[in-house]
Order: C-alpha cells, then sequence, then structure tokens
C-alpha cells in the first residue's frame, strides 16, 4: 500500500496543473461499421456494440486491447498471469475461440478461431468496436459470439510525430513512435514500439514485443477511395510454469511473429451503386520450445515445434440504395487458409467461397430492420448456410426496442483435423455452429446519457470435444458436446456535464453444458450440468473519468468478477474447484505539460495503477495474477504547424 501512496502524486498533479479549457466530449452515439459493414450510427443497429476509442486508451495507459476489453460487457479476460501469457476473450459465455479478431478488417485468429490476445497492443489504435452476438453472415467462420475488430489511426492533417515511453513494475517498460499526417486526398499514419517485462516469477519468465503498424489513405477523386494496411508483430515470451502451474524450467518458451496487410479499394458509380473490394493476408510463424537445462527442467523433456498459418481472402460486395435510405449489399468471398510445420505430417490447406446478401433499411425510418444470410462452402466440410435479422423500432421520445436472431459457425482447426501420432485427427468433423437470439430496450438522451437493458440467449451445438481413449482406429475429436449461456446485460454511460463522464455495467450469466463430451464425470470439462469454465455468473464495471481541463484528464476504474469454476489440474483427477470472487481497482493520470509550438516538442505526463490495494486474486487456478503495477511514463509531441 505504500508504495501507492508513493505514486498518487502523479495522478494528482495533472489535476492541479491542468488549464480552465474545456475538454473534448465523449461520443455517445458514434457511427459503427462492425455491425453492418456500412457506417451506421450506434442507435440504429439491432445488437448490442461497444466502441473504445483510443484517446481514451492512452489518456489512461492501457497498453493492450486485453486490458481495453475488460470494460466490454459480457466480456471475460482471462490471463494466466504475467504480460505475454496466454489471454482468452470469453464473450456472453461462448468458447474462447468464439470471436473473430479483425485488425482493418484483416482476419487474425488461426484457422479453428484460436487467437491469443496476450501479443495485441493499444499503440496506433484509433478505435475498438466489439459487436456481440453471431456475426458470421458477415464475417464467415469463427464469429460465432461476436467480433473485435481494431481500427489502427488514420493520419490528419500537417505532419506530426510523437515519442512515448513508460516504466513500472515487474521491470516492464514500453516504447511508442509514431508519424502521421494527411490531407483530403492522402494521409499516413506509421507507429513502432516495443514492449518487455521481466515477468512475475524469479525465473524464465521475460516477455518483450515489437509492432511496427502502417496505414495509407488515397483519394484521387471525390468518388474512389482506397486504403493500405501493414502490421507485423514480433513477441517472445518465457514461462517456467507447466499445465499444472508448477515450475519446472527455466528455457521454456514461445513464439509469436509474423506479417498482415490489407488493401481496401471503393467506387462510388452514382448515387444508388458502390463497389468495394477487400484483400487480406495474414502469416504467422508459431515456435515453441523446451529442453533439459539444470535441475529445474528435471520434470520436463526436450522437444520443439515451428508452425506457419496463412490466411489470404477476398472480399467483393455491392451496396445498392434502390429505395432512398435503404441499402441492399451483395457479396462474393473466397478464403484460402494453409497450415504447414512440425505439428502435423506434412502440409494442410482448405479453401472457402462463399456468398451474402444483407439488407438494411433507413436509420431515419421508426422501424429499422437489418436482415442477412451466407451461404458457405468449404472444400472440407461442405456447404452451410448462416442467417441474421434484427429490428430497432423507436417506441416513445429516446426509447428504442430491439431485438436480433441470428447463426454463427466456427470450422475445426487443422490440428484437429489431421493431427497425427500420438493424436489422431478427424477429418469427418463438422462446424460448431449456434443458435442466438436477443432483445432489449435503450433510452438515449442527446448528448447526456445511453441506458441500455438487454436480455440474450446462445445455443452451442456440434462442439468437438478431445477423447482421450478412442476405440481402436478411431479419431481423438468428435462433435458430441452442446452448452447454452443466457444471460442479462445492464449498461450506462453518463455525461452529467461535458468534463465528467461514468460508465458502468452488470452481467448476469448462466453457461452450462446441455450435452455431455466424452467424459460425463462431473469434474470433466464438458459435463452434462455443469458450468462453462472461467465464465463468472456475475459480474460488473464501474468507471469514472473526469477532464477538468482540456490538457488533463483523471480515471478510476474498478472490476468485479464473481465466483467461477476451474479445474485444479495440480490434483492427478483434475477436479472441478471454485475461483473467489475479486474486486480490481485501476486508476490513472495524463496531462499535456506544454503544447507543441513553433519547432518545439509538446511535453505529457501520464501515471497509471493497476490493482491500486495489491488484491491477491487467480484468473486461472495455480497462477497467481499481477499483483500492483505501476507505470509512470512521458510523451515528446511534434507538430508540423
Amino acid at each position: 500500500m505504500r508504495l501507492a501512496v508513493r505514486a498518487l502524486p502523479f495522478l494528482v498533479l495533472p489535476v492541479t496543473l491542468a488549464g480552465q479549457a474545456p475538454t473534448d466530449t465523449v461520443e455517445l452515439n458514434p457511427v459503427v461499421v462492425t455491425a453492418t459493414r456500412i457506417p451506421t450510427p450506434a442507435d440504429a443497429v439491432p445488437v448490442a456494440v461497444t466502441v473504445i476509442r483510443g484517446t481514451e486508451l492512452r489518456d489512461r495507459g492501457i497498453l493492450t486491447v486485453a486490458e481495453a476489453l475488460r470494460s466490454v460487457p459480457a466480456a471475460t479476460v482471462v490471463t494466466t498471469n504475467a504480460y505475454g501469457s496466454q489471454t482468452s476473450l470469453f464473450l456472453r459465455g461462448g468458447q474462447s475461440n468464439y470471436v473473430k479478431v479483425l485488425i482493418d478488417g484483416i482476419p487474425q485468429n488461426a484457422p479453428g478461431g484460436a487467437f491469443d490476445f496476450a501479443n495485441l497492443t493499444t499503440d496506433n489504435v484509433e478505435r475498438i468496436e466489439v459487436v456481440r452476438g453471431p456475426a458470421s453472415v458477415l464475417y464467415g467462420s469463427d464469429a460465432v459470439a461476436g467480433v473485435v475488430q481494431i481500427f489502427t489511426r488514420e493520419g490528419r492533417g500537417p505532419a506530426q510525430a510523437n515519442l512515448t515511453a513508460s516504466g513500472g513494475t515487474y521491470g516492464s517498460g514500453a516504447l511508442d513512435a509514431s508519424i502521421s499526417g494527411g490531407d483530403g486526398r492522402a494521409s499516413y499514419a506509421l507507429s513502432v514500439s516495443r514492449f518487455s517485462s521481466d515477468g512475475l516469477d524469479s525465473i524464465n519468465n521475460q516477455f518483450r514485443n515489437g509492432v511496427f503498424s502502417a496505414r495509407a489513405r488515397f483519394q484521387p477523386d471525390a468518388r474512389t477511395g482506397a486504403a493500405l494496411s501493414i502490421r507485423y508483430g514480433d513477441a517472445l515470451y518465457h514461462f517456467p510454469r507447466d499445465y499444472r502451474g508448477f515450475v519446472v524450467s527455466n528455457n521454456q518458451h514461445q513464439l509469436e511473429r509474423g506479417p498482415s496487410l490489407g488493401f481496401d479499394l471503393g467506387h462510388t458509380f452514382s448515387d444508388r451503386v458502390e463497389g468495394r473490394l477487400t484483400a487480406a493476408w495474414h502469416r504467422a510463424n508459431y515456435q515453441y520450445a523446451i529442453g533439459k537445462n539444470g535441475p529445474a527442467d528435471s520434470t520436463t523433456f526436450p522437444y520443439a515445434s515451428s508452425d506457419w498459418i496463412t490466411r489470404t481472402g477476398l472480399d467483393a460486395r455491392a451496396n445498392l440504395r434502390l429505395v432512398p435510405g435503404n441499402v441492399l449489399t451483395v457479396g462474393t468471398a473466397l478464403e484460402r487458409e494453409a497450415m504447414a510445420g512440425t505439428t502435423l505430417d506434412g502440409s494442410r490447406s482448405r479453401t472457402t467461397g462463399a456468398i451474402y446478401l444483407q439488407g438494411v433499411s433507413s436509420p431515419e425510418r421508426p422501424v429499422h430492420i437489418t436482415i442477412g444470410a451466407r451461404l458457405e462452402d468449404n472444400e472440407r466440410f461442405g456447404t452451410y448456410a448462416t442467417y441474421r435479422a434484427g429490428v430497432s423500432a423507436r417506441l416513445a421520445g429516446e426509447v428504442r426496442a430491439i431485438a436480433s436472431v441470428g447463426t454463427g459457425f466456427k470450422e475445426p482447426s487443422f490440428f484437429e483435423n489431421f493431427a497425427t501420432g500420438f493424436v489422431h485427427g478427424n477429418p469427418d468433423l463438422r462446424p460448431e455452429h449456434s443458435r442466438s437470439w436477443e432483445a432489449g430496450l435503450e433510452y438515449r438522451s442527446p448528448g447526456r446519457a445511453v441506458l441500455r437493458a438487454t436480455y440474450f440467449g446462445q445455443r452451442f451445438v456440434d462442439m468437438i470435444d478431445y477423447d482421450a481413449n478412442p476405440p481402436a482406429g478411431e479419431p481423438n475429436y468428435s462433435n458430441v458436446a452442446r452448452a447454452s449461456a443466457d444471460g442479462v446485460e445492464l449498461s450506462t454511460r453518463l455525461m452529467p456535464e461535458g468534463r465528467f463522464t461514468i460508465a458502468a455495467s452488470y452481467t448476469y450469466l448462466s453457461a452450462t453444458v446441455t450435452r455431455s463430451g466424452f467424459d460425463s464425470s462431473s469434474g470433466a470439462l464438458l459435463a452434462a450440468g455443469q458450468p462453462l469454465v472461467r465464465r463468472p455468473k456475475h459480474s460488473a464495471w464501474l468507471d469514472f473519468a473526469y477532464g477538468p481541463a482540456h490538457r488533463g484528464t483523471i480515471s478510476l476504474a474498478m472490476a468485479y468478477v464473481g465466483e467461477r469454476e476451474d479445474r485444479d489440474f495440480s490434483i492427478p483427477s483434475s477436479p472441478r474447484v471454485p475461483l473467489p470472487s475479486y474486486v480490481r481497482v485501476d486508476c490513472a493520470a495524463a496531462l499535456d505539460v506544454v503544447s507543441p509550438r513553433g519547432g518545439a516538442p509538446g511535453v505529457a505526463i501520464s501515471g497509471r495503477v493497476e490493482n491500486l490495494f495489491d488484491h491477491p486474486y487467480e484468473e486461472v487456478k495455480n497462477f497467481p495474477a499481477r499483483r500492483r503495477t505501476i507505470f509512470v511514463g512521458g510523451e515528446l509531441r511534434f507538430s508540423g504547424r
């Protein structure tokens, strides 16, 4: 607690030094793209959407997307312990591989939906859009429980450059350099960042993550626009613990690196017809290695793997405005996935083609309708159809009712299909799929408040499970299990005056296995009647942000995560055990000390404390979470003005 007291001056100082000019207001009705793939006001979208602005992340010193997502209703972020450790997102009770992750429209998931949020940083982020509910109609596989899309920054105005450095607990340090600029015809934004940490354990727990990100936009005329996005990440994480939480190795490590490229071209042919072409390419190398090296490795055996995963996709669509205000989208998509390396016996690939339709009525109408369907043809599992329909109806004044239904699916991973050796894959696996619905009421007071209550229900069918002892010659993986996830989301965002914002949410979730996997014992991962692990029944978020002036902000956030079940793999039978509830309090402050002027740079300082009261807790059994963590940093801002 003494360390937190010493840090408080860094958080209070910006308030006392800031000037008295009014701060920028928070946008309570942002335009969102991810929900329908056409710009739509948030108050016209018939599904739950959360938008997190990049400026908010920087004001609060949030370095990773995973930390940012903790504020999203019905989003449970689970990390083992140190920076760089496995980090998963469970959205509305779905599996951790049920969320599609996009960066500027480029899919980041491994084939089969897996995605580790540990290496996804917030540098160069313009905004994050989180759509809850199935979105396979627009995005195909993996969008079962929702979509997380990160939009990187676009350059605006005269050339400017920023250099940010921060450091703190656990030997952690961050460095970010960016440059941007642009006008109505062209713009650019580039960022290079590095984050490193010594970790929580006394040996072999170092993490380093480097990211290069760039985005360029071109608009040769009023009807044509194009954007090019490039990203390269290189993350190395050392960890001494095995799956039981025991410290066993002083040289175990994993590496993830690779580039992403995206290109988006749009042209307006007339007032009624717009065409868009999107191309995406993502390639990632995943490495894992361990070897005996001293007494700390006495319980391990030498092993190494290296796999390359590639996703290449094209999406072409036409937005037709046949009736003023209404948009009919006709699209086709083609994607090829490939995996090669040491995990599989040889290289594997699959190609998917799809056609989709979506109709969106005018958001100006009292009743706004969205309806769509997609037909997917995969060379491995055949043809699959999904649909989605939603309605938004204005009842009276600022109140509207929302309802939607839809389906989603997730294809098997290459390992589940084609593993050989000790584990036998099943090439005949079907996709896992879901049926979902939601209904809610929303109240919006222009510029002052948003209050929303939503009930949702999901049914997960054909869930893939692992059989440790199959009959001779039979595969280890089959579509056998089912589960349900029902819940209520309550959320509000208030601006009682322009410089003060309050955000709060509460989620009740009942996520239960309804049909057992291969192991039906009560301690199994997929046992009928048992809750899905690591999903709290009750969770809540409370956030205060105050900008006493345009040059300073302070914030305080409190997260409550209720009791949930996990498995204790340190015990031979791996029984289910409860994880106690916990409350985590974070606070942050930022101040522009000097504004850029002439050739002189501007100067800003910031401070952030996570887990202010040093509360011990676990998000995964036998993996203690980070205790009190303090970051202090500074920024130089150069402007061409």
